[in-house]
């Protein structure tokens, strides 16, 4: 049974509708499990609650006043102390001195490096290159006159070299060739006839041997060998897969079986147990949570409540019934008068000191006239044009040349 009646009728949850009527285990747990939850969670929800209130009138009252406060110190701080500083030194130091700078770079490098290009650098260099054409020149004709001559000794040196070709190196070829070959056939004739021998030796002493020995020794002995191998390793195999057999099933028997029963007949019931306990802890838990949110808003309510009627409605009754009419009371009797004659005396210290101003005014003057005499009048000149305050009329005009 459920300790909060729900206000509306609310659709049925899924993992009821999937999980279908309820066993015995879990209505007999549902009850205790609540009652306890509810015990334990309504004090620490008004806890919570509580310093939720205390939290959010700390936040309101003295957190937030204190950092904007804070927030307007360091930026003003921040202003005086980096913007200020930096506004002045560009302003006032590093635009100036950039100009400055840009001034003195212009004048003393851009000028002299212009006037120095076209005065200095563009007569030279055209110079220099009127003189490399000229001696461009004189080499190409020089180097024509030495290709003439070279390849007129050129001609005659070859002519001279194929005569020698012609009429000595190639004879003397010819007779090197058939010398070389009648000593290339001696050669072959001896090299076969060394070879057949040697080929024969090899046959017959090396080769007729060694497939002896292989076909009549080493097969019958290498398929002895490979016989006794495969068994030895089909009985060690043999011997493998029975203890592997036997190890199954001990370890099948001992262990396996025991795990699956254990597995099986307790920890799966009690883990359904444990399931239903916590699920049931778990909804308590909302439920009592949600409960006891209501009482704490009740007794919040309820505090609040007796604090206006101790508190706030007799500061608020004293205030308009005795400190107000009081006030006025001292407002109309004291205050006021005082002020008037404040202003009073404020006025009539205004006039003597006025009066006292001007009086001294006069003494200067009247010193500055004893001592300096009259002050010399400036002379009144006519003026050709009108003054500001005329103006034009039909019998007027502002012309020099037709003004009366």
């Amino acid at each position: 049974m459920d300790l909060e009646k729900p206000s509306s009728p609310s659709p049925p949850r899924q993992h009821d509708q999937a999980q279908g009527p309820e066993g015995c285990l879990v209505v007999a747990v549902r009850l205790p499990v609540r009652i306890v939850v509810l015990v334990l969670v309504v004090p620490v929800r008004m806890v919570w609650d509580a310093l939720v209130v205390a939290g959010r009138f700390l936040n309101d009252a003295v957190l937030r006043p204190v950092g904007r406060a804070l927030e307007w110190t360091l930026m003003w701080v921040g202003r005086v102390v980096f913007v200020w500083p930096l506004v002045g030194l560009w302003r006032y130091v590093l635009v100036p001195l950039g100009t400055a700078l840009a001034w003195l770079g212009h004048v003393f490098v851009v000028v002299p490096s212009v006037w120095l290009y076209r005065y200095v650098l563009t007569p030279v260099g055209q110079a220099l290159a009127w003189c490399a054409r000229g001696i461009g020149a004189a080499i190409v004709w020089c180097a024509r006159g030495i290709g003439a001559a070279l390849a007129w000794c050129g001609r005659g040196i070859g002519a001279a070299l194929a005569w020698v070709y012609a009429r000595v190196l190639t004879p003397v070829g010819h007779a090197f060739m058939w010398v070389l070959k009648g000593l290339g056939a001696v050669l072959a004739a001896l090299g076969v006839g060394i070879y057949t021998v040697v080929a024969w030796l090899v046959r017959y002493l090396v080769v007729v041997p060694a497939v002896w020995v292989y076909e009549w020794i080493l097969t019958p002995v290498g398929h002895a060998i490979a016989w006794c191998a495969k068994g030895l390793v089909w009985g060690l195999g043999m011997i493998v897969t029975g203890i592997g057999i036997a190890l199954y099933w001990i370890a099948r028997i001992l262990l396996v079986l025991p795990a699956l029963a254990l597995w099986r007949w307790v920890l799966v019931p009690v883990g359904r147990v444990l399931a239903v306990v916590g699920r049931e802890i778990g909804e308590a838990l909302g439920h009592a949570w949600r409960i006891a949110g209501h009482i704490s808003l009740a007794v919040g309510r309820f505090l609040g409540t007796l604090f206006r009627w101790i508190f706030v409605e007799p500061v608020r009754w004293a205030y308009r019934s005795v400190l107000t009419p009081v006030g006025h009371a001292v407002r109309d009797a004291v205050l006021r008068p005082v002020a008037e004659a404040a202003r009073g005396v404020g006025r009539v210290t205004r006039q003597a000191l006025a009066s006292a101003r001007e009086s001294a005014r006069q003494a200067r003057a009247d010193f500055r006239r004893m001592v300096f005499g009259e002050p010399r009048r400036p002379q009144v000149v006519e003026r050709r044009e009108p003054t500001g305050g005329d103006t034009r009329t039909l019998g007027t005009s502002t012309t020099a040349l037709t003004k009366d």
